[in-house]
């Protein structure tokens, strides 16, 4: 999303010393690159609020832990729970024997377990089995699955698969094997990805293990790594921002975390055991819900190539191709006329032919029936669309299943619905609905699903709502809260001179519902920020010391809602006002949201000392837009990122943003203490061969005379070895010890046109202790850091100066040093 000047920053980075509690005896030093959970203080939660209030003042932040996968696969008649598949009693209760289904012969590879399983089932039986809701094949032994899980920031109860029992239920009345009333819920996306803190977010993916408890699935339909182009998009607090890097990095992680056991990291890939499977979503070019008359069900995104190439597709490819994900969702909207989920280019070529995807595609809910209901695409019948995403590579449908028709019947998937249709019309071949199944089953069979894995069986109900679990929540909680204002060094405060506070603002008491975001399970606690605030100090309101929350909640922005403005609700602004003038000493002003709100009346207001954004607690990464005027001049729609100066469009993100100064930079985040930058690389140079000499051409700005002989080299005809390593030294000159996110930026060469102004190459979240320095080392790929995307679409390495910088968050401190690349012909 575009910079804003007069809005709180999107993604930036937490640079407090002592994190943001406001009380000097809560400082807490956080781990260097160390788990999280290693180094948390006493937990509880870390919904929104909590959140905030630990942040605040104190070390109450109810946090809950993180139940996931179950693989309990039927329940019988007899009550009895299996926690696989090719279980010899199972098939005996079914009046099977197991020894006849090769696909429970556990000796033989995946693959030909795999072919054995299809080879039993009808053509009927297949089609049944291509919905989320999937019915099994019950004569050769194949239960019914149910496929939809998610895990956005916790184990979630959207979905049919998660199971949580409900407080008032008696004791022992419950689903599965025992009562599991909550799991650990974490920080938004947006909050987690404002840490830039990779083994935060590795850690996260891990909390999520298996549970054998009946109640959930082992297939989960997150991250959503969308980028967030635009403030007003409702789900951007589902996201980890505006910068593709970053997102990809943030996808990763988060799914290795989500995957992989430990011991299995190599080999066949479709070999590979895996603890959950993890799902990138939404795939692609969708950031877009309900603007105006444009919904996600109807809007066609119009993209160039480039743009594509660039920003929409790099995270989902890094997703991919580095985190090995084993499944990617496609989005409701259209991409250049053709519907995401029948884009055979989008799909099977790239997702599984150009990446390599080791797993499924699965649609969002109900994109395959939005194309014949809502977006009416072609005038295709529902065969007509089933057949158009089978044969574009679509391995799953999720249907609406909590709708029901006219009758009571819950709404099932198009493509079990509709499927014997195109069949028997020769629209799609039997054979295609074999190669869905395929990748199905054998990402069941990576998850032990038939099988079971043995390093998770045991787990149960006392794993979830651990202290490990809590203490990770509320770390990650912490190091995503960012810093705005601090005059005169307001925070943190020192409880001996500040013996009360006066606590206002519509999210002081806030409901659970409202604030802790989407997406989300029942936590083990919730704590609002007068609860938590209550603990360790006295609440009063003839205290000297005035503490407002503020901001907006999901009745704002949602999935399915974007907003019209960024602005505050009115009666906040004239509030918070109120209160400054009122209050004999500054306020601090404590924001609560997903997107960015324009709060520039805060920053300049001599009365409002400090400002904290807290989030859900989740909050817009990157840089938020200018103004309102900026809102009124440039649609949601419009999907350039570049400025269009015909249209009177400034670029979108902080990458070509060109309009008038921002206030709070992407990366943007104050500390409690002064962190200053040191390196002793004043320059290198890079000496690339081009394979067969084929260089490929550059755009440059109309003012350059003299062009290289060769201008760039394609990055996919290249090896890609080179590299560029250099040390930054971080010296804290402060008193107070703190954790610091050192970001690096490469710049192309000037002379190149409608290049990025800078890109996020590296980062690296560090500790350095009071009056100490931390010297930080960077080795940076050539292609991956210094590649930019040509007009053609191209990624390319430019001929010429580029440059790496590093700057402070709160821009007191940076360091820069050319980087001379020659290409050799």
């Amino acid at each position: 999303m575009p910079p804003i000047s007069h809005a709180y920053p999107l993604a930036a980075s937490l640079r407090l010393s002592s994190y943001t509690s406001l009380y000097k005896h809560h400082s807490y030093l956080p781990p260097k690159l160390l788990p999280p959970t290693m180094a948390a203080p006493p937990p509880s939660h870390l919904l929104l609020v909590v959140l905030t209030t630990t942040l605040l003042l104190c070390n109450t932040i109810p946090s809950t832990s993180g139940a996931a996968a179950t693989t309990t696969v039927n329940v019988t008649s007899f009550g009895k729970a299996y926690a696989k598949v090719c279980d010899g009693d199972r098939f005996a209760e079914l009046g099977l024997n197991m020894s006849t289904f090769a696909y429970c012969d556990a000796s033989l590879p995946y693959a030909d377990r795999v072919r054995d399983l299809i080879g039993w089932m009808t053509v009927e039986e297949k089609v049944g089995n291509l919905g989320d809701v999937s019915r099994g094949a019950p004569r050769v032994g194949l239960p019914p699955y149910k496929w939809w899980s998610e895990a956005l920031h916790g184990i979630s109860s959207t979905g049919p698969s998660t199971l949580f029992d409900s407080l008032r239920s008696r004791p022992g009345n419950h689903s599965g094997r025992a009562t599991v009333n909550n799991g650990t819920v974490f920080a938004n996306v947006i909050n987690t990805a404002a840490s830039f803190n990779e083994t935060l977010w590795k850690s996260i993916g891990q909390a999520r293990a298996m549970y054998n408890l009946g109640k959930g699935g082992l297939t989960y339909w997150s991250p959503n790594i969308n980028v967030v182009r635009d403030p007003r998009w409702g789900r951007a607090l589902e996201s980890p921002g505006e910068d593709p890097f970053v997102a990809g990095r943030y996808a990763v992680n988060f799914v290795r975390g989500m995957q992989d056991i430990p011991g299995h990291h190599s080999g066949d890939p479709y070999a590979r055991p895996i603890k959950t499977a993890a799902c990138c979503k939404h795939y692609a070019a969708y950031d877009v819900d309900a603007w105006h008359n444009h919904t996600r069900f109807t809007f066609d995104a119009r993209v160039t190539a480039r743009d594509m190439a660039e920003t929409f597709l790099r995270p989902f490819e890094m997703c991919v191709r580095e985190g090995d994900a084993s499944s990617v969702m496609c989005s409701y909207n259209r991409v250049n006329g053709v519907p995401a989920c029948a884009d055979a280019r989008l799909l099977s070529g790239t997702v599984r032919g150009d990446w390599g995807l080791h797993g499924y595609i699965v649609s969002d809910c109900d994109a395959v029936r939005v194309m014949a209901d809502n977006a009416t695409w072609l005038g295709f019948d529902g065969a007509d669309s089933s057949a158009a995403a089978i044969r574009a590579g679509l391995d799953l449908d999720c249907g609406e299943s909590w709708i029901v028709d006219e009758e009571g019947r819950p709404l099932r998937d198009f493509l079990s619905v509709y499927g014997m249709q195109a069949v028997a019309r020769g629209k799609v071949r039997e054979a295609d609905v074999d190669n869905a199944l395929r990748n199905q089953y054998m990402t069941l069979m990576r998850l032990g699903y038939f099988d079971n894995i043995a390093e998770y069986a045991g787990l149960n109900e006392t794993d979830i709502c651990t202290d490990e679990h809590k203490s990770l929540a509320r770390d990650g909680a912490r190091q995503g809260m960012v810093l705005l204002k601090n005059d005169g060094d307001l925070l943190p405060l020192d409880p001996k001179k500040v013996l009360a506070v006066a606590v206002h603002g519509p999210h002081a008491r806030a409901p659970e519902k409202v604030m802790d975001g989407d997406y989300t399970g029942p936590p083990c606690r919730y704590v609002t920020p007068r609860q938590g605030i209550s603990q360790d100090v006295k609440i009063s309101h003839k205290a000297h010391m005035t503490i407002y929350f503020g901001g907006i909640n999901l009745h704002i922005e949602r999935e399915g809602n974007d907003r019209e403005d960024i602005r505050l609700p009115k009666n906040q602004t004239e509030e918070i006002i109120h209160f400054a003038k009122a209050s004999r000493n500054p306020i601090i002003l404590v924001i609560l949201s997903g997107g960015g709100i324009d709060i520039s009346f805060a920053q300049k207001h001599p009365k409002i000392g400090a400002i904290l954004w807290a989030g859900y607690p989740g909050g817009e990464g990157g840089n938020a837009i200018a103004d309102n005027k900026y809102i009124k001049q440039i649609p949601m729609t419009s999907m350039e990122l570049r400025p269009v100066p015909e249209l009177g469009y400034p670029g979108r993100t902080y990458k070509f943003y060109d309009g008038p100064e921002i206030l709070y930079p992407f990366g943007y985040g104050l500390s409690y203490t002064k962190f200053h930058y040191e390196t002793a690389t004043n320059g290198t140079s890079v000496k690339i061969p081009v394979p067969g000499g084929h260089c490929k051409g550059l755009s440059y700005k109309p003012s350059v005379a003299t062009t290289p002989a060769c201008q760039a080299v394609n990055v996919d005809g290249h090896d890609c070895t080179e590299t560029v390593s250099f040390n930054v030294t971080v010296t804290n000159a402060g008193a107070r010890g703190g954790a610091h996110v050192v970001l690096v930026h490469t710049v192309p060469p000037p002379e190149v046109a409608q290049a990025p102004i800078k890109q996020v190459a590296a980062f690296r979240r560090v500790f350095v202790p009071a009056k100490s320095a931390a010297t930080v080392g960077f080795t940076l790929n050539v292609c991956r850091a210094f590649g930019i995307v040509e007009r053609t679409a191209y990624k390319v390495v430019p001929s010429g100066v580029s440059k790496v910088l590093v700057e402070n968050g709160d821009s007191s401190s940076s360091v820069s040093f050319p980087v001379k690349i020659k290409l050799s012909v």
